[in-house]
């Protein structure tokens, strides 16, 4: 049974997750879903007012890519932080109740999904009034970005499926993710653009090469491109490789996922 079939079976099961994990996210909290945008937010002006530090240094701000970098980040990092601990953080459920595994890892990426389009609206708000005061306005290519918020899920999930599979059967799993993620951040364009990359590497082009292999340097090059006027998505080899292997890496993390669910029960 294939993942949309297998959705469409069991929506109103994954319907019930999916609105439960919203519901359990922030329960207690005053503020309850605006720390959604609250916090890419206040990481945005930290890295803005970070590199204003260096504006000694000749580094270029443009606060809009900030911002698109941040709340991108936001997303993926939460599809992965919340998939590692989908299953072992669901024993009960796992282990008394059939249904497909696969949904668990579903329903906590759709969480984020809705989430990431709540935070979405703000974002495309703050940067058109940026871009507003610039005496520029959104890009036309803006409603494109649906388009790459699916290949941005995708490749989300499929990172979800891996470290909750891993998770299982080891849990220094999470110590790892964390410090993978840490590097990730500084070798992803999050808080800077490309420019700078070009700057640093000077005339040594298999390091941008090598670089634009991170999907998540081209799903947030991509972001700004579509929203920012006059911005160009820099297409190579490099970049051509890096939107394909996402696809590979999304087949095998569900032939992984499925191999490896039937024994989740044993080890949980």
């Amino acid at each position: 049974m294939s993942l949309v079939s297998t959705a469409l079976a069991y929506r109103e099961l994954l319907a019930n997750l999916v609105i439960r994990d919203l519901k359990s996210r922030y329960r207690g909290s005053a503020l309850g879903l605006l720390w959604t945008v609250l916090t890419p937010l206040f990481m945005a002006l930290i890295y803005i007012f970070f590199l204003r530090l260096l504006m000694g240094r000749g580094v270029r701000i443009r606060h809009e890519e900030i911002i698109i970098g941040v709340f991108a980040w936001q997303f993926t990092i939460q599809a992965i932080q919340s998939g590692m601990n989908c299953i072992t953080g669901n024993a009960n459920l796992v282990k008394k109740i059939y249904f497909p595994r696969i949904i668990i890892p579903l329903s906590v990426n759709l969480s984020a999904l809705i989430n990431y389009l709540l935070m979405l609206v703000v974002q495309l708000g703050l940067v058109a009034v940026i871009l507003h005061t610039g005496g520029s306005h959104l890009s036309a290519g803006t409603f494109f970005v649906p388009l790459l918020i699916v290949y941005h899920f995708m490749f989300n999930l499929s990172l979800a499926l891996l470290t909750a599979a891993a998770n299982v059967y080891f849990r220094d799993t999470q110590h790892f993710v964390g410090l993978f993620i840490s590097a990730w951040f500084f070798v992803s364009p999050v808080m800077y653009s490309l420019s700078l990359l070009d700057a640093l590497t000077g005339d040594k082009a298999w390091l941008r090469e090598l670089y634009m292999l991170n999907p998540l340097t081209l799903i947030i090059t991509a972001y700004r491109a579509l929203q920012i006027p006059g911005e160009v998505f820099p297409w190579s080899i490099g970049a051509v490789i890096g939107w394909c292997w996402p696809v590979v890496i999304f087949a095998g993390a569900l032939i992984f996922y499925q191999r490896t669910q039937r024994y989740f029960a044993d080890w949980l």
